[in-house]
């Protein structure tokens, strides 16, 4: 019998049920189809070059199905039905907090009502806690922004993207007015977002009003000093920018401006988005960090709720036509004369709900103190002020904010009623509950390669004489039916029960045991234990999107104790750093002296604007003084930084860009000062060579290759099909770190998406002789773990978030496969059982092709058999020669129906 697998190429038929279904199908010596007791006789060779064909066709066609456009989202239909309908207020309405304002997670706030969701600021990781923790970001209406820094907007374009894929056709943005400029410039790397309308509602427009409540938005202008507004960015949490230090080292912004002009490239102004202005000089709206601001939330009222018990009580006529105007006219508060007898609305309902008032406002540093305190507008819901105290105050603001006596005094002005929730870095939360857990598993296996998740600790908290709450997540108020804090969803992180839910799984500890006694005894593995460094981290490998236990891709590389370079940057970046140093994450930021960005799509790069603002603190808390970050990526991305930079916050000053395509093999860099630049980037590193190749992926992406004075080499591919540049660039490395997006068997797919699949990367690996293969960047549909394949070998990794590996570990990490295979092995079946459920769909419908073709091939061949026979022709003006389907090898074959 032949191989099945080497003849139908296009079909992988790793599964034993495809397996099993194709030799109870066919019979293939004698080229003879069986299914469901219909036969049909076709030339073996034939039948398989055209189930080939088509098998292949099928694949492609599926993939390649123009999208119909997406159904309306049925919330928003029925959003669209009550705007003509007179609605009452909700009935129910709770503030919820996404981010507490951590370190790693900056502060982010949901409301919820039946009729409407809301979402307060968008810092990166916002997407992925909402993803974890089942809020659903299809249901936003609007997103407030409280100010334009990274810090509020770094996961707002993800975000966008997300609501576009998803289906939503308007999303509503509301705050600075620098929020136009933003979406401008994240067209640069999302595309022209034609498929969703973003709407703008600066704080000069009116008020906004929906089914749920009516949003004022108040403008907050600080004094800054002249120094700040021209130099520092947008006040950061603890803003390095705005100490002496970092002023005097900053540069002035001729010398960011050259630095961008004297790129090989100049990207003129058209392409930084500012056409038809004179000079190109002109902006229109420039970034302004003396602007935040707050939002005063007013529920709309309620009416009250009609008691049937007590109607009936009273005699109303109740189950009749003449109820309905009755029960109208009491909730309305009026009174009704029913058989002679008045009845007044406080008999048969509840009190009327008038609508409470919340705020949220932030006061970034000590410069908004005098501002926010002296507000007219948030000042009227103070006690004896016009407005009925406000429920609720949502104070977004810094520790060292919250310890002045000024600002102390005007939140003790709210009375005793106003509830405070705040929302800062000593917030003492784990918001990644999935990611620890999985970490905290993974640690039992190996505690070097995998080692235990780590916090930023909290410093003394202020001392507040208010009814205050600090930040956690999930943590909500309710503001209707009832006011009250709630915790039932707020997570739980027991790292003893996630170690116990992981011992009690079948065989775990076993497979655990077997692995550490193998590496005991193996000479390999004690042989590199001795090398330190390089060491690399992943700190995300995922692809497209943040999801609960992988991130998009980032990938750092210690070189030494001093040196490291990070390679690629995607949104989360930092807050993983957070979550895998801990306290220590200022030390290893100071460190970072180079970052390399492989392509413009928003899963490697979002990241890039907090690690440096982030890194700029880190100096400053170091006492080191501050260097620009050395910067390899396509040129293109100057486009949006610099456009980032006129309109929403400084951020030139951070880097030294070096174009990715001047270190190719053979580029000439003809200007002197990205010649000094690239000297500087082989020194602080330690390098012999730092090059680069295009791959097949988009336009513009690159992978690079860090060789070490030592000799060492490791190769990172970035995004890429099977490509040659790279097996070139990356010969006789010592580490590859390639992507894998993508299962063996979905190969259509991944050439589709130009991404590789798992034996593609690992082909690669192999053709380059690399010593050492680590696949990361995998599909989010493998979430904990992708699925193996006969090509792992003892040169083959797989990546885990925060996993931690060094040249000495080569030995060990295949060896980790059978306690992984235990700890994961209800999702493996999980994945082998789509896989086979997937084969055997591909099968079944290349097959039904096969023979569809047959019949009809044979119902057109019929009329010659008769007419030789001696019988008419009943198709007259056939052709002969379309009866006949010629062999490859020559000869006229003719198929017959049985």
């Amino acid at each position: 019998m032949f191989n099945i697998k080497k003849r139908i190429p296009l079909i992988n038929l790793t599964s034993l049920a495809a397996r099993q279904w194709v030799n109870t199908c066919y019979v293939a010596d004698t080229g003879i189809i069986k299914q469901r007791s219909c036969y049909s006789v076709f030339p073996s060779d034939s039948f398989l070059q055209s189930f080939c064909k088509m098998s292949a066709g099928n694949q492609r066609n599926a993939s390649k199905k123009a999208r119909h456009p997406k159904e309306t989202l049925r919330h928003i239909r029925t959003r669209e039905q009550r705007k003509n309908v007179d609605q009452h207020g909700p009935a129910t309405v709770y503030v919820q907090v996404v981010g507490a304002g951590s370190r790693d997670n900056g502060p982010s706030l949901y409301v919820f009502s039946e009729f409407n969701r809301y979402l307060f600021n968008c810092g990166e990781g916002t997407q992925r806690l909402m993803q974890e923790h089942k809020l659903k970001a299809a249901r936003l209406d609007n997103i407030f922004l409280t100010r334009m820094s990274w810090q509020n907007v770094g996961g707002l374009s993800g975000m966008i993207l997300t609501l576009k894929d998803t289906g939503v056709p308007e999303c509503v943005l509301a705050g600075p007015p620098q929020l136009d400029e933003y979406v401008n410039a994240i067209r640069v790397f999302s595309g022209p977002l034609e498929e969703i309308k973003i709407a703008v509602q600066p704080y000069t427009e009116p008020q906004y009003s929906d089914n749920t409540m009516t949003v004022n938005q108040v403008p907050i202008f600080a004094q800054l000093k002249p120094s700040k507004r021209k130099w520092s960015p947008s006040p950061e949490r603890g803003s390095p920018s705005n100490s002496p230090r970092s002023r005097s080292q900053s540069r002035s912004p001729q010398a960011e401006r050259w630095n961008l002009e004297d790129s090989e490239e100049l990207i003129n102004d058209r392409e930084r988005g500012s056409p038809d202005r004179p000079g190109g000089s002109t902006r229109i709206t420039i970034r302004d960090p003396s602007l935040v601001v707050a939002f005063v939330c007013k529920l709309h009222p309620k009416k009250g709720n009609f008691l049937v018990a007590k109607a009936k009580d009273l005699g109303l006529p109740l189950g009749t036509p003449a109820i309905g105007p009755i029960v109208a006219a009491l909730k309305d508060g009026k009174t009704v004369t029913f058989e002679g007898k008045e009845i007044l609305p406080g008999e048969v309902c509840t009190p009327a709900d008038p609508g409470p008032a919340f705020i949220v406002v932030e006061c970034p540093s000590e410069d908004f103190i005098e501002p926010v305190c002296n507000n007219e507008h948030l000042n009227r819901y103070h006690t004896g002020g016009a407005e009925d105290p406000a429920s609720l105050v949502v104070h977004m603001t810094p520790e060292s904010i919250l310890q002045t006596d000024r600002y102390k005094e005007w939140m003790e002005r709210f009375g005793p009623t106003t509830e405070h929730l705040i929302l800062n870095e000593q917030a003492h939360t784990i918001h990644n509950i999935r990611s620890h857990k999985i970490q905290t598993q993974l640690n039992l296996i190996h505690p070097e390669i995998f080692p235990a998740p780590r916090n930023c600790e909290t410093k003394k908290q202020a001392a507040l004489h208010v009814p205050s709450v600090r930040g956690e997540c999930l943590l909500k108020y309710q503001l209707r039916p009832k006011f009250e804090w709630q915790r039932d969803a707020v997570p739980l992180c027991d790292s003893r029960e996630f170690i116990k839910e992981a011992t009690e799984l079948p065989g775990f500890l076993e497979r655990v045991e077997e692995c550490k006694q193998s590496l005991a005894t193996d000479p390999t593995v004690l042989s590199g234990k001795a090398d330190q460094y390089p060491e690399v981290v992943f700190l995300g490998t995922g692809s497209a999107l943040p999801m609960k236990i992988r991130n998009v891709s980032a990938t750092l590389l210690n070189i030494s104790p001093t040196q490291s370079v990070l390679l690629d940057c995607g949104e989360g970046t930092f807050g993983q750093m957070c979550r895998h140093y801990g306290n220590n994450i200022d030390e290893v930021l100071s460190n970072l002296s180079a970052v390399f960005i492989s392509h413009m799509h928003a899963d490697h790069h979002t990241g890039l604007l907090n690690l440096l603002l982030q890194r700029e603190r880190a100096l400053n808390s170091q006492g080191r003084p501050f260097t620009p970050v050395l910067l390899v990526a396509p040129l293109q991305i100057m486009t949006w930084l610099n456009q980032y930079h006129d309109h929403c916050q400084r951020i030139l000053s951070h880097i030294n860009i070096i174009p990715a395509k001047f270190l190719t093999e053979g580029a000439e860099v003809p200007k002197y000062k990205t010649k000094t630049f690239i000297q500087s980037l082989l020194k602080k590193l330690d390098l012999e060579k730092f090059q680069t190749c295009v791959v097949h992926h988009c336009k513009n992406a690159f992978a690079c290759s860090l060789t070490h004075h030592s000799g060492w080499k490791i190769v990172f591919s970035g995004d890429t099909m099977p490509c040659d540049a790279l097996v070139q660039l990356g010969k006789d490395a010592t580490l590859l770190i390639h992507e894998a997006t993508l299962e063996d068997g979905m190969e259509e797919e991944a050439t589709e998406k130009k991404h590789s699949t798992t034996s593609q990367a690992i082909g690669i690996g192999m053709e380059m002789n690399a010593e050492f293969i680590m696949l990361n960047h995998f599909s989010q549909r493998y979430a904990k773990i992708p699925l193996f394949n006969a090509d792992f070998n003892e040169k083959v990794g797989i990546a885990f978030d925060h996993m931690r590996i060094r040249f000495g570990d080569f030995g060990a990490i295949p060896k980790l496969i059978p306690p992984l295979k235990a700890l994961f092995a209800e999702e493996i079946e999980e994945m082998v059982g789509r896989r086979e459920k997937r084969e055997l769909r591909q099968m079944k419908e290349a097959s039904l092709e096969v023979l569809d073709s047959g019949r009809i091939n044979s119902t057109q061949a019929q009329p010659s058999v008769n007419k030789t026979a001696g019988t008419e022709d009943p198709t007259p003006g056939s052709n002969k020669r379309e009866l006949e389907q010629p062999h490859p090898e020559g000869e006229s074959k003719k198929l017959k129906a049985v």
